[in-house]
């Protein structure tokens, strides 16, 4: 089903947001859309919602549960003022958040589907999910431009870095990392200061009066938390082009990277069990 606005969606979409897991995707360019709703399919969300401009092609004969809402992503504040909207119209429901050539990876996806995940987390009285930013980019810049390889596509097997979070008066947060590593550490003059974190609260659960805020933390503390006090759980990754497509994009930083490629290089082999072996995930109590 297509819609020709965010409101318009709102208003006659009501039936789409009244079961979770959903997933909400937005294309910032044409890059890899299709690839990226064929991912988030097959991880059995209920519904999948994705926004993007008019001219934008999307493969024909999508299945019933694919959702097109007409949005120009730009400026940024765009995405997290829709991401607010669709939270205040789905209390309750449970949302995933990601951009186009990003794709969620969570322990033993390959075998159990988002319905399951997020009932796990439930009974461990988790409302939301700690996942991170893990930057893909292509082996050889000459051979693609963009930064962006799905049949070639390298990632950083070292490099990671977690720091406390603290308030703006110095108090350390419970709970709380700021994360950082990938692109965005290695070329870090390039990246404003600002979006350098690679942490992100991609799977939450809508409730009143929750919001996204544009750093990607929610203004309800426990929500940015990584685990509950009494032992680890369950976190993810999004695999993103989204750092090298927005470096080999900027006329600031695209001449001065000839490649992304460096000692930490390995080839990303598209599977959970290289993410958790990596570190680059926690399956807690998921067995």
């Amino acid at each position: 089903m297509q819609f020709d606005s965010v409101d318009h969606f709102l208003k006659s979409g009501r039936a789409v947001l009244a079961q979770g897991p959903i997933a909400l995707l937005f294309a910032e360019d044409d890059v890899e859309l299709d690839s990226t709703l064929q991912h988030h399919l097959k991880l059995g969300f209920k519904s999948v919602i994705f926004f993007m401009p008019d001219d934008f092609v999307l493969a024909q004969d999508l299945p019933a549960n694919v959702h097109r809402v007409t949005l120009s992503c730009a400026p940024r504040q765009v995405v997290f003022d829709t991401i607010n909207k669709v939270i205040k119209a789905a209390p309750g429901v449970w949302m995933y958040y990601g951009y186009n050539a990003e794709y969620l990876f969570y322990p033993f996806c390959e075998t159990r589907n988002t319905l399951e995940l997020l009932a796990f987390h439930s009974e461990e009285r988790r409302d939301a999910m700690m996942v991170h930013v893990v930057d893909l980019y292509a082996d050889d810049l000459a051979r693609h431009p963009n930064g962006v390889a799905v049949d070639h596509a390298m990632l950083d097997r070292i490099g990671y870095y977690a720091h406390a979070r603290h308030t703006a008066s110095g108090e350390a947060l419970e709970r709380q990392l700021d994360m950082s590593g990938g692109l965005r550490w290695r070329f870090e003059d390039h990246i404003p200061y600002a979006r350098r974190r690679i942490d992100r609260i991609a799977l939450f659960k809508a409730r009143k009066g929750l919001e996204l805020q544009p750093d990607h933390t929610f203004n309800i503390a426990e929500y940015n938390t990584y685990s509950c006090p009494w032992h680890h759980n369950l976190t993810a990754a999004v695999c993103s082009f989204r750092a090298a497509k927005a470096l080999k994009s900027n006329a600031g930083s695209t001449f001065d990277i000839q490649s992304f490629q460096w000692r930490g290089s390995t080839p990303f082999e598209w599977n959970s069990h290289q993410l958790m072996e990596l570190g680059l995930m926690e399956p807690g109590q998921w067995f």
